[in-house]
Parts: structure tokens; sequence; C-alpha cells
């Protein structure tokens, strides 16, 4: 079985909105993180104070067709190809040690209803 990582980071008032995207698309568990990023744009700045919108990193570890599904269901419900709505991709995971043995047998039992 073969896994991918997917990372989403969008801005915190989207990070519920994309859980929930995620998990209705198959996925479990996600780790987050929460931070700041610099643009193309320069920074708004409001009666001389920066505003910094913060941003909320999302790591899925999902089988590879999973993550795929995730990624798609992500970039259409969150509209992704809009301007500064977030973004998402995934990368192969070659090594893997501590997911939960239920993520797995779910893994799996997906895998067998699909062929």
């Amino acid at each position: 079985m073969k896994f991918s990582v997917l990372v989403a980071i969008v801005s915190e008032d989207l990070e519920e909105k994309a859980i929930e995207t995620a998990r209705n698309a198959g996925a479990g568990g996600v780790t987050i993180l929460h931070g700041t990023g610099i643009g193309l744009k320069e920074k708004k700045i409001f009666f001389g104070l920066t505003y910094e919108g913060r941003e909320s990193i999302l790591i899925f570890v999902l089988e590879k067709k999973l993550a795929l599904k995730v990624l798609k269901a992500l970039n259409k419900e969150l509209e992704l190809e809009k301007e500064d709505r977030g973004i998402a991709f995934t990368f192969p995971l070659e090594h893997l040690s501590g997911i939960n043995r239920e993520e797995v047998l779910k893994f799996q039992k997906e895998l067998e209803e699909e062929i």
C-alpha cells in the first residue's frame, strides 16, 4: 500500500470547512499547524498597524488514491483556484511508522471495495 502526504494551507477562517471537506472525502486524522505567510503583495496596513493574516497548515497522511480524492474535494469546496483561498498539494511518502492500525484497515477496506 502506497501513502501520500497531503498538505493544505488555508486561511484560519477556512480551517473548519477544509477539515469537514477532507473528512467527508474519506480522510481520518489531521495535524494542524498555525502560522503566517508572506505573499507577493504588500501587507495591508490599517492605522499604522500591519495586518498579517493567520493561516492553518493541515497535514494528512493518506493512501495514495484517497489523497488525490481529498485534494480534488478541497479544491472544489474551497475554490482554491481563486486568489488568496489557499493551496493544497501532495507528495509521496516512502517510509512510514506509527500510523494507527485502524486507519490502515480502513484504507485496505476501501481498496478492496474498489476492486
